[in-house]
């Protein structure tokens, strides 16, 4: 959750814009219910001609206003989606390089591969609760004020009513947060294995394993697959939920309103009125669950992501040990002052000399024959090159 945080932290105004913009948007939604009610009454039930144009043309511009509203909304938003996977992916390559060599004895090539690709765009897309969640539940409330002052009996249902769906939606969104990081384990490590079967086929090929590996490789996925069958199996109740359970919320308010206009309570506008209400409070509460859900998706995300950011690369100097940097002594002799600025970069083994500046290739003659570090006079330790220093 940090580093979600840290995500939002970096791009505070663009994250406020889309936050006043999806409030707006979502608190527009049920505008349109109100002057749909004034038309009815004022207009069709009064017979009056003028009053129902007036109030038919501030639904089109009202109706102008929410699409231009929408689209600065998603606008914004993507914007800041984008911002997040750019800001991540460059954190993530900076650790990766600064790790260099460690990185294969830390975690597994699969696992990076993974992280890149799909990690960072799921954490990126828990920003979204920052516009349109933020709009939802100010649209939430809005509308329950405005319903009081209708009926508060009405206003007591949605009340009640949308948490009670939060109540049948959270444990699924629990069950769903457990399956998606067992889903996410197995997803690294099948990619993992995947990978070193490709590096070492040549080898597989040599000595008759390659079926071997092929048939655990296939077992993985197939457990793979059946973890992703539960996953989808929990987010199908999610989202089969999030469509039945509001539609059965305005089915039981729309009920309510109809049996008060039998009675006399509310007018025929009112009800109209109440029904639009209702139909729009459904926009905020599907933006709360289906953001609940990219948030659980998020956090599995940003834990990997945070993982590969706690490496630490190898202290190739020895615990506790401070190297000079600029004064050679008798027990470091061939310490050297650091450059100050682009300098070449001399391997004094090879001879090769890489100039500051310039992008170099370096091949080899002979691919197959590895690559030895010269031994020193007793041929058991590498002997130290004149000039090299270990840093």
């Amino acid at each position: 959750m940090r580093y979600l945080w840290w995500l939002v932290r970096c791009q505070p105004w663009r994250v406020l814009r889309g936050s006043l913009l999806g409030t707006a948007w979502m608190v527009g939604l049920s505008a349109r219910p109100y002057l749909i009610a004034r038309a009815v009454d004022d207009g069709l039930r009064a017979r009056d001609t003028r009053a129902l144009v007036l109030w038919v043309t501030a639904i089109v511009v009202a109706g102008v206003a929410l699409s231009y509203l929408g689209i600065m909304r998603h606008r914004t938003m993507t914007f800041i989606r984008e911002d997040a996977k750019a800001r991540s992916a460059e954190v993530l390559l900076r650790q990766l390089s600064r790790v260099g060599a460690t990185l294969p004895r830390r975690t597994a090539a699969g696992e990076v591969a993974t992280v890149g690709g799909s990690d960072i765009n799921w954490a990126a897309e828990v920003l979204t609760l920052t516009g349109p969640g933020v709009g939802s539940i100010v649209a939430y409330g809005v509308i329950a004020v405005v319903l009081w002052s209708i009926s508060p009996m009405l206003a007591l249902c949605v009340l009640v009513g949308v948490p009670a769906v939060g109540l049948v939606v959270g444990p699924l969104l629990r069950r769903l947060e457990r399956a998606e990081s067992v889903y996410r384990r197995q997803q690294g490590a099948l990619t993992a294995r995947s990978g070193d079967i490709v590096a070492g086929l040549r080898v597989l090929a040599g000595v008759g394993g390659r079926d071997l590996f092929a048939r655990r490789y296939a077992a993985r996925s197939q457990d793979l697959r059946a973890e992703g069958y539960r996953v989808g199996a929990v987010k199908s109740w999610i989202d089969a939920a999030t469509v039945a359970i509001p539609g059965l919320f305005l089915a039981a308010v729309v009920w309510l309103s109809a049996r008060m206009v039998v009675s006399g309570t509310i007018t025929v506008g009112e009800l109209v009125a109440v029904y639009g209400y209702v139909a729009t409070l459904i926009v905020p509460v599907w933006f709360l669950l289906w953001g609940s859900h990219q948030l659980i998706r998020g956090r599995v995300a940003a834990r990997r992501i945070a993982e590969l950011l706690k490496l630490t690369p190898d202290d190739v100097g020895g615990p506790g040990r401070r190297w000079p940097a600029t004064v050679p002594d008798a027990r470091h002799p061939h310490a050297v002052t650091a450059p100050t600025g682009p300098a070449d970069l001399h391997d004094p083994v090879t001879g090769l000399t890489v100039r500051a500046g310039r992008l170099t290739g370096v091949a080899a003659d002979d691919p197959a024959r590895p690559w030895r570090w010269p031994t020193g006079s007793a041929g058991t330790s590498p002997a130290t090159p004149p000039g090299a220093t270990y840093r």
